[in-house]
């Protein structure tokens, strides 16, 4: 991409990022574009990495950051008082780009607001409906002016349907950062190298760990009877307050270290990984480490979405790989004994965890080089001197 002169004017920016990951990738997206052009001004939904990279928040992505149908609706004031809040400011503060990250619910009638008001609309991360509900390109390539996408495949599936759009390489190539070795990883948080960890990823999402958490517990439950020996270890999302899950663990009566910090240093000193399904899971598998996921759903909503999902995986590192490197457990079969059963066979059979580090180190190749968020910040720039 070409180089961008940064303009004497200062220009406004609405970003939108609904949850935890959007805003991980919002926060390394703005400190990008400021470094091109120090004078931007970003305003708009995301959480504690995109006020600290500089980004006015008005709504905290914490409030907004709820899956599935069911869910959606118990948090609709909240939601809908955000749409409100932007749908108004897109006239009169009316910025000059507005950049969307994922969340597509939202997003989408946003992006119909901007287009509305004369606004352009660059969209970061793209919604997953080559997985499910794929008509809804069609609504994309009427309201979005430029997608930039983070997986290969999705290039040519705009591409087919005439909408704008670069293929940015992954976020998480650059993002992904281990500092230490295991051992050296491991005494860092206070754990012993000596015995085994275990990593519980709970989610970054409220009702993700309303509805997931306990079954976590459970299984890290039955870990400890069978590796009396055994190590937990959990990393907090900055939409989780320390009361979301600290009470949860005490009435198990389960010792975990919570951390905020270094995730990838964590994940690099667990010997395997409990993890709900996300963008956490091509964390994980980038980091190189044996995980089970886990996925359950308000029973409507999984029986709503059973019916519209067009791929085999629902982890995202599976979905990379094109093939389930990692066990996937769904639903009923997201139970405790389960969860300890494959976790288990991780920790015990040296083969099984090994083939699993060989497949998982391969992904990476599959996701480009890195600077998404450099190629992002020139997307901007080019964008709004289009104009």
């Amino acid at each position: 991409m070409p180089d961008i002169v940064p303009s004497t004017a200062q220009r406004n920016i609405m970003i939108v990022a609904g949850e935890a990951s959007g805003d991980i990738y919002g926060a390394d997206l703005v400190r990008a574009a400021l470094k091109l052009d120090p004078t931007l001004r970003f305003f708009g939904i995301g959480g504690a990495r995109m006020r600290e990279a500089g980004v006015e928040t008005l709504v905290d992505s914490a409030d907004m950051a709820v899956v599935g149908l069911v869910e959606v609706l118990k948090h609709f004031d909240v939601i809908s008082g955000a749409f409100l809040t932007l749908k108004k400011l897109l006239s009169t503060d009316r910025p000059d780009l507005l950049i969307l990250i994922d969340y597509p619910g939202f997003n989408l009638r946003l992006a119909k607001a901007a287009r509305r008001a004369g606004v352009k609309v660059l969209y970061y991360i793209s919604p997953q409906i080559w997985a499910w509900r794929q008509g809804r390109v069609r609504k994309i390539a009427r309201l979005v002016d430029h997608m930039a996408v983070i997986l290969p495949f999705e290039a040519p599936f705009y591409e087919r349907a005439g909408v704008p759009v670069s293929f940015v390489g992954h976020p998480m190539i650059d993002l992904v950062t281990v500092t230490r070795e295991r051992d050296e990883a491991a005494a860092s948080f206070g754990l012993d190298p000596g015995r085994r960890i275990v990593g519980l990823f709970p989610g970054s999402r409220r009702n993700e760990i309303e509805r997931l958490l306990p079954v976590i517990i459970e299984a890290a439950t039955l870990l400890k009877r069978r590796f009396p020996d055994i190590q937990f270890a959990l990393p907090l999302a900055s939409t989780l307050r320390d009361e979301d899950i600290v009470p949860h663990l005490a009435a198990a009566g389960l010792e975990v270290t919570i951390t905020r910090e270094r995730i990838h240093d964590l994940i690099r000193a667990c010997d395997a990984v409990v993890s709900v399904s996300g963008t956490v899971t091509l964390e994980i598998a980038l980091v190189g480490t044996p995980m089970v996921i886990i996925y359950k759903l308000s029973p409507l909503t999984y029986q709503l979405a059973k019916h519209l999902v067009k791929v085999n995986n629902i982890g995202l590192c599976n979905i990379v790989a094109g093939e389930t490197v990692v066990r996937e457990l769904i639903q009923h079969e997201a139970n405790p004994a389960m969860i300890a059963d494959e976790i288990g066979s991780i920790l015990t059979d040296a083969g099984y965890a090994g083939a699993i580090r060989g497949k998982l180190a391969a992904i990476r190749e599959r996701l480009g080089g890195g600077g998404a968020s450099a190629n992002v910040a020139r997307l901007i720039l080019a964008t709004m001197e289009d104009q």
